[in-house]
């Protein structure tokens, strides 16, 4: 008795089970439990927090919250200009990482998220069911079997919340006595050293970073150029709080940035001697290093999922999904936090999802858990039905201010259905990929988008009898779309169906 009162979810029947008390654990709990979905929360950790217990390893995150921003604090707007707290119903309960935030920066330091993410769980209530660990999973012909270290539970729907913090290498001869990003010594134990860094995304670019005032030379390599225009605008690229080192690379200062393919890495007496082939410029390099650090990312850890028809995209490292987070090959097996980049959206303009952080994959998790609750458990949720006149203000509203489509640019969409039964309905949040590839009624799916010029523009899709078109409106310098130009754009081109 004692257990069931301190240990919640004992092993057992459960309608669906939640994997992981990260932030996309957290977030996807809450919102289950706020559409009535009775599950289980299983985490092998002693405490919420995911990832943010122990990474980023030099302390600083790459995502701000402002704690002063043109929207007002605890409102659905504000959620635009802060990328790390968790979203909740409740106002008290949102935009708590600022809360915890000392000031000196508004990029909150890993202990300040951390400490954000306990206080979301101790005020929303979410229980968990702390050092039980995931170690298998078997199908059954109603759903799964999940094996932990407390005994099997048993469920319908399995979502895995587990990140994607496992350290991952390529197949590079010799990188094995390579440490890894993870196993980075302490910055001063590369003061005066050549210090070889194997990537060039952000876990390269933090540890240059840090290792600026120690190391006496660095270089980083990987066999693609840096592009800064392009990954700078996803959480997936570098940060302007890493580019020092790139532009200390520009001005020759002792920083190197190598667009290099890795062959081969020894280990000598001295320390290193990394083998590589350029390839913007092509030619053979062989250099010598003190020290060598493998910033060669991350991936999802997926045990045995793989054995049960789970694909994966990028060399094995993150889930093939659906739309809707789905395993791709693997039914009722759903993703959340940050391996709901497995599901890639259009790519507009080559730029992905933010699903990889979470801005964006907080979004997703409220999306899939609506869409559980009525596919899986038969929870109705009620949509607001709008007049005709307040179809075109409220689009442009949600363009000017919706963190969703912000934050998920090209890839969430406020979607607005037009049905002579029930009427002129708000579908709610959904992803693009699914409303342009899915068959229904006449409809209209509002994003926000960016082209290669930085450009940010309103675009409407918009299905009538089966078939979407694209429109795109005019941007607006000042990000303001709910301009008179706007309205009589969107006007027209939804005439007919109002």
């Amino acid at each position: 008795m004692a257990e069931l009162d301190t240990r919640p979810f004992p092993p057992g029947d459960y309608p669906a089970v939640v994997v992981g008390s990260g932030p996309g654990g957290l977030q996807m709990s809450y919102c289950l439990a706020r559409l009535g979905v009775r599950h289980a929360m299983l985490s092998a950790d002693p405490a919420p927090g995911g990832m943010f217990r122990r990474l980023p390893l030099f302390e600083r995150l790459i995502t701000w919250s402002k704690p002063h921003a043109p929207a007002e604090r605890g409102t659905r707007p504000y959620e635009w200009y802060d990328w790390n707290s968790l979203l909740a119903d409740d106002p008290a309960h949102r935009a708590l990482v600022p809360e915890f935030m000392d000031g000196t920066s508004y990029f909150p330091s890993r202990a300040e998220m951390e400490r954000g993410l306990a206080a979301f769980a101790e005020r929303t209530g979410i229980q968990v069911r702390y050092g039980c660990r995931w170690e298998g999973t078997r199908r059954k012909s109603d759903g799964f079997v999940l094996l932990t270290s407390d005994g099997e539970y048993r469920c319908r729907v399995a979502v895995f919340a587990v990140g994607a913090a496992q350290p991952w290498k390529p197949p590079i001869p010799g990188i094995e006595s390579v440490p890894h990003y993870v196993e980075a010594k302490p910055v001063r134990a590369y003061a005066g050293k050549r210090v070889f860094i194997i990537g060039k995304r952000n876990s390269g670019f933090e540890i240059a970073d840090a290792l600026l005032p120690w190391a006496r030379q660095i270089i980083l390599a990987s066999p693609r150029p840096v592009l800064h225009s392009l990954l700078s605008r996803s959480t997936s690229g570098v940060r302007a709080r890493y580019l020092q080192p790139y532009e200390d690379h520009v001005l020759a200062g002792g920083i190197l940035v190598l667009d290099a393919a890795i062959g081969r890495i020894e280990r000598t007496p001295d320390g290193y001697r990394v083998f590589a082939e350029g390839t913007t410029i092509t030619r053979a390099l062989t250099l010598s290093a003190d020290e060598v650090i493998a910033a060669t990312g991350f991936a999802t850890p997926l045990l045995d999922l793989p054995a049960l028809g789970v694909a994966t995209v990028n060399e094995g490292r993150i889930p093939a999904l659906t739309p809707f987070w789905e395993s791709i090959s693997g039914p009722g097996i759903y993703f959340a936090g940050s391996a709901s980049q497995g599901a890639s959206g259009l790519r507009k303009h080559g730029i992905g999802s933010n699903s990889g952080g979470v801005a964006g994959f907080r979004h997703n998790a409220r999306v899939l858990a609506a869409h559980l609750a009525e596919t899986c458990f038969g929870v109705r949720i009620d949509r607001p039905v709008l007049r005709p006149d307040q179809v075109v203000p409220y689009l442009l509203a949600e363009a000017t201010r919706a963190p969703e489509l912000w934050n998920q640019q090209s890839y969430l969409a406020r979607v607005v259905s037009f049905n002579r039964e029930r009427g002129i309905v708000d579908e709610g949040i959904l992803p693009l990929a699914h409303f342009v590839d899915a068959a229904g009624p006449d409809a209209v799916g509002m994003v926000v988008e960016t082209d290669r010029e930085g450009n940010h523009y309103p675009v409407a899709y918009v299905r009538r009898s089966g078939r979407v078109g694209e429109h795109a409106l005019e941007s607006d310098l000042m990000l303001d779309f709910e301009t008179t130009p706007h309205r009589a754009q969107l006007r027209a081109l939804l005439e007919g169906l109002m």
